[in-house]
């Protein structure tokens, strides 16, 4: 469990990270990549100034990731879309984040497997959940950029829903490589992933459907604001620890279901200033922040001086994967009947706005110890997501000027 100590720190972390924040807007610097450098520098003066020890142990962080930040983050994604706008793009929406999302991890674990071509310290499993989890989309700085330039609604929708869908899949992608990896037995072929992806995928969804259907009956009830928070929270927590630990389906999946039944049953209780609706993008909030404070708190700068070479070829991997997956896919999208053409420029903008962030970092948190590589997949995830957030988000607004949105 953390110690008084931890949470202490993570307590003064998170006060000067709210004090700064007004200064760091004004330089249009990216918050999240202050939220590291925050905890990298607090965690250096308590350590080596103060000598005082933080009580953070590196195995509490999957119990912390897992049950208590992601569910908060995919609910609260799940409730607030735009469910009209949501379902009106859902075709495409779902291949960006289904099958081109697999897509993309594969091209990934490829590019880096054979760039790296070290196959006793890296094998093809390490490739494989390298992959799963630099496919996981944050695009939170992307649309907030598409908004202020006035951009098609649609597009951000796009961004937006392929985020909310495929975090969870590159979640559920990355459980099962996880599993492989520390399995005493031989991986076994793409049959057994399909069928294990299936299983947790389509068993996580009819778990979340029900708890959000019992949630939705009672909401029916009980009327106040108060009582929605009350129950969502539950809600939430529940359909994860039902399909994770009772049934071993994906929690996140039924988390995620659970948040889009509920926020269709209740989308007027969810209004921009409704009390439930500031309550949740608080919680979201506090639970981003921890991400990337955790993040700081374990980057070395070694990390960056003995694997410069594989973050780079994750970068150069990450960035042909969107690239191929996007532009090769939309103009075969684009025949489907009734799915509106998305032009080239908007394609541009969906390659350079795959940025990674909150869901990347807490998945290369909880990597086993146990996996020799594990040390190899944390920092080519750390530092595909500061290129993304430092090069990618801030060239942006640049690129969107450029093409005229």
């Amino acid at each position: 469990m953390l110690t008084t100590n931890a949470i202490l720190f993570f307590i003064i972390l998170l006060l000067l990270a709210e004090l700064i924040e007004p200064l760091v807007n004004k330089l249009h610097i990216p918050f999240t990549i202050i939220l590291v450098v925050l905890g990298f520098i607090g965690s250096e003066i308590t350590i080596h100034v103060f000598e005082i020890d933080t009580g953070i142990r590196w195995h509490n962080f999957k119990t912390i990731i897992f049950y208590i930040i992601l569910p908060i983050l995919i609910f609260q994604a799940a409730i607030e879309i735009n469910i009209k706008l949501l379902w009106k793009n859902l075709l495409p929406i779902l291949i960006m984040a289904l099958p081109l999302m697999v897509l993309s991890a594969v091209i990934t674990a490829a590019g880096v497997y054979y760039a790296i071509n070290h196959p006793p310290g890296f094998p093809w499993i390490a490739a494989l959940i390298t992959g799963a989890l630099l496919s996981a989309t944050d695009p939170a700085a992307v649309i907030s950029l598409l908004k202020k330039a006035d951009a098609p609604e649609r597009l951000r929708m796009l961004l937006e829903g392929e985020s909310l869908f495929n975090d969870a899949t590159a979640i559920v992608l990355f459980s099962i490589f996880i599993v492989l990896a520390t399995s005493s037995h031989e991986a076994t072929g793409f049959s057994m992933v399909f069928y294990r992806f299936s299983e947790v995928f389509f068993g996580g969804l009819l778990a979340g459907g029900l708890v959000g259907f019992v949630a939705c009956l009672l909401l029916k009830v009980l009327k106040t604001q108060q009582a929605f928070v009350l129950v969502s929270v539950i809600s939430a927590y529940t359909a994860f620890i039902l399909a994770e630990d009772i049934l071993h389906f994906s929690g996140v999946i039924a988390v995620l279901l659970c948040g889009i039944v509920i926020g269709i049953c209740n989308e007027e209780r969810l209004s921009e200033n409704s009390f439930a609706s500031q309550f949740w993008q608080f919680l979201s909030r506090i639970a981003e922040s921890l991400i990337f404070l955790l993040a700081g708190v374990t980057i070395t700068l070694s990390m960056f001086v003995d694997q410069w070479l594989a973050i780079l070829i994750g970068i150069a991997a990450v960035t042909l994967a969107r690239c191929l997956s996007i532009v090769g896919a939309f103009p075969l999208i684009s025949l489907l009947p009734g799915i509106e053409k998305v032009p080239f420029k908007q394609q541009t903008i969906l390659v350079w706005g795959g940025v990674r962030g909150t869901v990347t970092i807490a998945l290369a948190l909880s990597l086993p110890l146990s996996l020799d590589y594990w040390y190899t997949i944390q920092s080519i995830a750390y530092g595909v997501v500061i290129f993304t957030l430092f090069v990618q988000t801030i060239t942006m607004p640049l690129l969107l000027k450029r093409l005229g949105n």
